[in-house]
């Protein structure tokens, strides 16, 4: 094998543990933070694409934690049906993924200095607890993913804190540098409000990847919420998120006042209906992986939709 084919292989190999189709988690918060604050004429362009440089690389320091630590606790093996794993297939040593864990979740840290100065002590708060979170979703001594919790994390950090936290930091940048408190305008009832669907397609994301490895995660000891409750359980969890989705667009237009263009995401339906007739009917890795790119994909288009939708009502 060649030089430049090594390279290529090594190159695709780090592609596979960033997770790039998890991307959407990451944007989806920042699209719709950005729609919010553009309808509350608070819109700051930098502290918008910052938020998302650090909502991106604690995304994929969480997913580089996930890989090195489900190797080696043993919840990764041959039998599971999802995608590859860089750490347990052997492509990458366990010391350079855990390497490349702590050196995103830095860069992390160091890309919301920034955010810091804008958003001052709340945001220094927000941004260490986020990163620590992504850290024990898998790592340290309780593992939030292990024990039920990754659903709930995945909820609060990828939909609440992120598009609150988006909108906050372009609020706070029309304010003086470095506040230490939240003053008034920076948390509004409609920027968490706009973070329930956010929050809910988020963690449909992680019920479609546990639902498909149940049995292997069980095997292994690992306590997901998916384990927990069971395929009905997670089935009526998948389908109890999306109707948050929906119907949070209804409480905006009918409760809020806005425009009947905030209804845009419901144009997303038929694409969400198949995708939750497979979780309903569906165990095994060949029918779920790709409804759990489908659902990444359906996140991404919903934010898309559901910002102009804030923006246009």
């Amino acid at each position: 094998m060649s030089t430049a084919e090594l390279d290529i292989s090594r190159t695709k190999a780090w592609v596979m543990a960033a997770r790039p189709q998890t991307l959407p988690a990451a944007a989806a918060p920042v699209i719709v933070g950005v729609g919010i604050a553009v309808h509350e004429g608070v819109f700051a362009p930098l502290p918008a694409l910052m938020a998302f440089v650090g909502a991106a690389l604690i995304q994929i320091g969480t997913n580089f934690a996930n890989d090195y630590y489900d190797a080696i606790k043993g919840a990764d093996t041959d039998d599971r049906e999802g995608f590859t794993r860089v750490t347990q297939s052997g492509l990458i040593s366990a010391e350079r993924v855990k390497l490349a864990t702590i050196v995103t979740f830095g860069l992390a840290i160091l890309s919301g200095t920034y955010l810091v100065y804008v958003g001052g002590v709340p945001i220094l708060v927000i941004g260490l607890v986020s990163v620590l979170c992504g850290w024990a979703y898998t790592g340290g001594p309780y593992p939030l993913g292990y024990h039920g919790l990754g659903d709930l994390f995945v909820f609060v950090f990828f939909g609440l804190v992120a598009v609150v936290g988006t909108f906050y930091v372009q609020a706070a940048a029309h304010l003086e540098p470095f506040i230490t408190t939240l003053p008034e305008g920076t948390v509004t009832r409609e920027a968490v409000l706009a973070s329930l669907p956010i929050a809910g397609l988020s963690t449909a994301i992680i019920v479609v990847n546990n639902v498909r490895d149940v049995e292997t995660d069980a095997e292994a000891g690992k306590r997901t919420l998916a384990v927990r409750l069971g395929y009905r359980g997670s089935r009526v969890e998948y389908l109890a998120l999306l109707a948050l989705a929906y119907l949070t667009p209804l409480w905006f237009w009918l409760g809020e006042g806005f425009g009947p263009a905030v209804l845009l995401p419901v144009v997303t339906l038929p694409y969400a209906a198949p995708i939750a007739r497979t979780i309903l009917t569906r165990t095994d890795g060949e029918a779920l992986n790709p409804a759990l790119e489908q659902t990444g994909k359906l996140l991404a288009l919903y934010a898309v939709l559901f910002a102009g939708g804030l923006v246009l009502g």
